[in-house]
């Protein structure tokens, strides 16, 4: 499932390329994907729109938009889901099998496709009523970390994935976060010192902006035509770079030699999630 890194590489992707497009038409087909919006509501309120900006909340991405005869931007959220993808493509070139809603931008197309239709690119906006701070915003505080944190007695890996703790943190860099910081996953999240909060809460943003750097410079396919980069969630360009996959330092390493000790790797489910730790350096 794509990640806050990705999500955030998508939207400086997309956004010089939509912007000032205006929506002439669009086609619903896959009506799940716009639930709680219906296709009706869904065609008479963006036909007409001009795309404004395209900004991130957590996971999401917020469209916002503006009819000419009306003085209050529109928002339509995307979300990708587990398989969804969102790129522009020729009218000339085919509709992919599971495109799941297409809007006429003149001579491209913008795609939403999604093979499993988990996703949504709906009008409804609540999704993102109850997300925590941004992890690499202001709000994302020391202080508030460290509040929010004794209210739990969760394990600290499963708690990163609270969506309300803070927006954004999946599966891949909590367990990164947490290997830099050498905090066990295990650990109960009330049970952090002062320390350990500072040193992860610093470890989540350098996580997070090493990635989001990185994958800023990979040449990605946006499309999905080709193999999958193995770290994110786009597939290969051509001469797409490993560079970054080969610096994550537990994710998807069980068995081989932690970096730093050269203890193996250990693995272990939590909340249905694979984990991935150093035995030795998260004690």
């Amino acid at each position: 499932m794509p990640e806050l890194p990705e999500v955030e590489i998508l939207i400086r992707h997309l956004s010089p390329l939509i912007k000032g497009r205006t929506i002439r038409n669009v086609e619903v087909r896959r009506a799940k994907v716009i639930a709680p919006t219906s296709e009706r509501e869904l065609k008479q309120t963006l036909s007409g729109a001009k795309f404004i900006d395209v900004t991130r909340r957590g996971k999401y991405l917020l469209f916002t938009l503006r009819k000419a005869d009306q003085r209050t931007p529109l928002s339509l959220l995307g979300h990708l889901g587990m398989t969804g993808r969102m790129y522009l493509l020729s009218k000339k070139a085919p509709l992919p099998k599971h495109a799941a809603v297409t809007m006429d931008l003149g001579q491209v197309q913008f795609i939403y496709e999604d093979t499993r239709y988990f996703g949504r690119l709906t009008l409804d906006t609540s999704s993102i009523a109850a997300l925590g701070p941004e992890p690499l915003g202001p709000e994302f505080t020391a202080a508030y970390f460290a509040t929010a944190l004794k209210r739990s007695s969760q394990p600290i890996k499963i708690k990163l994935l609270d969506q309300s703790l803070v927006a954004g943190v999946g599966n891949i860099y909590a367990s990164e976060a947490l290997y830099r910081a050498g905090i066990s996953p295990r650990l109960a999240a009330n049970k952090l010192k002062p320390p350990q909060i500072k040193l992860l809460r610093q470890a989540i943003r350098d996580v997070l902006n090493k990635a989001i750097k990185c994958g800023s410079t990979l040449p990605l396919d946006f499309e999905g035509s080709g193999s999958r980069d193995g770290l994110f969630y786009y597939g290969n360009a051509g001469n797409a770079s490993e560079f970054y996959q080969e610096r994550l330092l537990v994710y998807d390493r069980h068995g081989k030699p932690c970096a730093r000790c050269s203890t193996g790797i250990k693995r272990f489910v939590q909340a249905a999630r694979s984990t991935f730790y150093c035995p030795r350096c998260q004690r």
